[in-house]
C-alpha cells in the first residue's frame, strides 16, 4: 500500500512545539516522550486537511476508520509516561489503531509488538509504520488468547488502548515479573463520577496476584475492548 504523506511544513512543526509546551504544563515530564511527540508528524497518522488544526490540540481525539479514534495527545502522553519506559524494553500494545502511539513507543527506543483486531486498520497501519521505517511487529488479533505468534514470550510492559471490563488475566500472564501494565478499565462508580473508565497502572511484583500493586491514575475514555478479528 502506497502512502502519500503530507509535507511536514513549518506550521505543523510549530504546532508540535506548542503541543509539547502544553503537555509540559499538564505535568508530562518524561523528556524522551516529549522529544518523540515533538518529532513525529501526527498528521501523517490521519491525513485530513480539514482537521489538521485539531490533530495537534492536546485535548482533541480524532475519529478514524472502523469506529476507532486517534487518541488525544494528552492521553497518549499520560499513558506512555505511566509505563516508566526505558530503551530496549519490550512493549505489547493492544490496539494499534492509527499507529501513532506505536510510533511514539518506537521513537522512545522500545521493542514494540502491537495487535489490532480490525483488518482494514491493521493493513493500513502496518504499511504506514513500515513506510516510516518503524520496526514494530504488527499482528492481527485481539489478545483474548494471548499472542499465539509469540507463544512463550513475555513482555516488560503491556499498554492497552481500549477499555476493558476487567484486567484480563491472559494479559497479566504475558507480563514479566517486575513489569508494568497500563490499562483503562470499566469504572464501577461511573454513575457517580461521570467517567466510564479508570486508568490503572499495575505493577507485577511477583507471580501471585496477591503481590501485585494497582494504582488508579485518573479517568479514561476509550473505545471498548472487543473479542474476535474484524475482517
Amino acid at each position: 500500500m502506497e502512502h502519500r504523506l503530507s509535507p511536514d511544513i513549518p506550521k505543523y512543526q510549530a504546532w508540535r512545539r506548542r503541543m509539547v509546551t502544553q503537555l509540559r504544563a499538564e505535568g508530562i515530564h518524561d523528556e524522551s516522550l516529549l522529544a518523540a511527540m515533538e518529532k513525529i508528524p501526527r498528521h501523517w497518522f490521519w491525513n485530513d486537511t480539514l482537521l489538521d488544526n485539531l490533530i495537534y490540540d492536546i485535548n482533541t481525539a480524532i475519529q478514524i476508520d472502523c469506529g476507532q479514534t486517534l487518541s488525544k495527545p494528552i492521553t497518549v502522553a499520560r499513558q506512555t509516561q505511566l509505563l516508566n519506559l526505558q530503551p530496549m524494553l519490550s512493549v505489547l500494545e493492544v490496539g494499534t489503531g492509527s499507529g501513532y502511539q506505536t510510533a511514539v513507543l518506537c521513537e522512545m527506543g522500545a521493542r514494540v509488538f502491537t495487535v489490532e483486531r480490525q483488518n482494514d486498520l491493521f493493513v493500513r497501519t502496518k504499511s504506514l509504520l513500515a513506510t516510516l521505517h518503524y520496526t514494530a511487529r504488527c499482528y492481527l488479533g485481539d489478545c483474548s488468547r494471548g499472542l499465539p505468534e509469540m507463544r512463550g514470550y513475555m513482555f516488560d510492559r503491556v499498554l492497552v488502548t481500549c477499555g476493558a471490563t476487567e484486567v484480563p488475566p491472559v494479559l497479566m500472564s504475558l507480563l514479566k515479573v517486575g513489569g508494568i501494565m497500563v490499562i483503562p478499565v470499566e469504572n464501577a462508580s461511573a454513575s457517580a463520577t461521570g467517567a466510564s473508565q479508570k486508568m490503572l497502572r499495575i505493577f507485577k511484583d511477583g507471580e501471585s496476584p496477591d503481590g501485585w500493586r494497582t494504582e488508579e491514575c485518573g479517568d479514561a475514555y476509550f473505545v471498548p475492548m472487543l473479542k474476535g478479528r474484524q475482517f
